[in-house]
């Protein structure tokens, strides 16, 4: 079945993105998997070729589009060269968006040139020590100062990926007590320069997968947040987060499928090279079949990811669509990819192919941006049930 969902201009760009990553990537991926991330240089380039800006207003250095799928071309290159960016992902599919739907033309100014060219990268912090996926039961505070200036930030926040090289991070805290009838109530958002007093980065955290991904804990004790990086409405800051949900879980959805793409050409391609009782692995009939039904299952991922990139570009993509699509690309993948895996033998457990790496990394898609269960009762909830 011919894709439609790509044009001229994105298969442009999948060529100069593959060029890059053979070019810059490839060649040092093992030293960033053995660092445990990617060096924060290599920002920088992409800044300079235009990862960060796809998504930006020309007026403040960036392409001016308003597309996912150039995005949806990265997850698609970066999986096909088992490689990932660092934490770069967090920068454009998670902060961008509330950047562009709630800062003010004075914050834009200010935080998106710096944005585009990766001086300045950003992540957002939600998740705190035991709290989950229970964003409304958040601890940390943020307490307006008597003069009005500033707010003073307190609390912790834990699996902040990109938090060990940001510089600027979206943090979520209670400006309010949540009220008897929603206890979502009192949560904004903030802007936080991690250049400011009493900011701190904890540990960097020792993840099964991402290895690439910075990921740490930070804490903020008495930080001074000015009142000018306040992001959008005092105590809407729940609601602004609900509003991107959708989006999120489409990039998992999307990298997920690009993963399983890939796992079945790491798998194909090793079958075909592997000799076991003399004659290829891929001339036996049990390969045969397990890599057709795992062609077929990223055959139906990715009409289902192609179908959510679409309605997200339209504006029509539902939370109920969103959780839908995550769900079945991510239990897709992990199916395939355990299955290719599988089809390595042994080799297949050592982290200097490509396939192992993909198992870890792919593992987390299941759980961030919302678990596999509540994207169930998200979906059941949209049937009436």
């Amino acid at each position: 079945m011919r894709r439609t969902v790509f044009n001229e201009d994105h298969e442009a760009f999948r060529e100069t993105l593959r060029a890059f990553i053979e070019a810059e990537v490839v060649p040092v991926y093992d030293e960033w998997f053995a660092a445990g991330q990617a060096p924060r240089d290599f920002y920088y380039k992409l800044g300079e070729l235009g990862i960060f800006g796809i998504n930006v207003p020309e007026e403040f250095g960036g392409a001016g589009l308003d597309s996912h799928k150039f995005e949806a071309v990265l997850y698609e290159e970066t999986a096909r060269a088992g490689v990932q960016f660092g934490g770069s992902g967090v920068h454009v599919l998670l902060a961008l968006p509330y950047i562009k739907m709630l800062a003010t033309d004075e914050q834009k100014k200010r935080y998106l040139p710096k944005f585009v060219t990766g001086e300045e990268m950003w992540a957002i912090a939600m998740t705190e020590p035991g709290t989950g996926s229970d964003l409304a039961g958040m601890k940390s505070t943020a307490k307006l100062s008597e003069d009005g200036t500033h707010y003073v930030l307190n609390g912790a926040k834990t699996f902040i990926t990109g938090g060990v090289h940001a510089d600027r991070v979206i943090v979520c805290a209670r400006t309010a007590a949540p009220t008897a009838e929603d206890r979502r109530h009192g949560i904004s958002l903030f802007a936080v320069d991690t250049k400011s007093e009493g900011y701190s980065v904890g540990r960097k955290l020792d993840k099964l997968g991402l290895r690439t991904s910075d990921t740490a804990e930070l804490a903020f004790v008495d930080v001074k947040v000015p009142v000018e990086d306040l992001l959008g409405e005092e105590n809407k800051g729940f609601y602004y987060l609900g509003h991107n949900l959708a989006s999120e879980r489409w990039g998992i959805a999307f990298g997920a499928y690009a993963q399983a793409k890939a796992a079945v050409r790491f798998a194909k391609q090793y079958v075909q090279e592997r000799t076991v009782f003399g004659k290829p692995v891929a001339h036996f009939q049990n390969t045969k079949f397990e890599l057709a039904a795992c062609q077929a299952e990223v055959d139906a991922a990715e009409a289902v990811a192609d179908r959510a990139t679409e309605a997200l570009d339209a504006g029509e993509l539902t939370p109920a669509e969103a959780a839908s699509a995550k769900l079945f690309c991510t239990e897709v993948a992990h199916r395939v990819i355990d299955r290719c895996l599988q089809l390595h033998g042994g080799y297949g457990y050592m982290n200097e192919y490509p396939i192992a790496r993909l198992y870890a990394d792919n593992r987390v898609n299941r759980i961030y941006g919302g678990t596999s269960e509540i994207m169930k009762t998200i979906i059941a909830k949209d049937m009436g049930l």
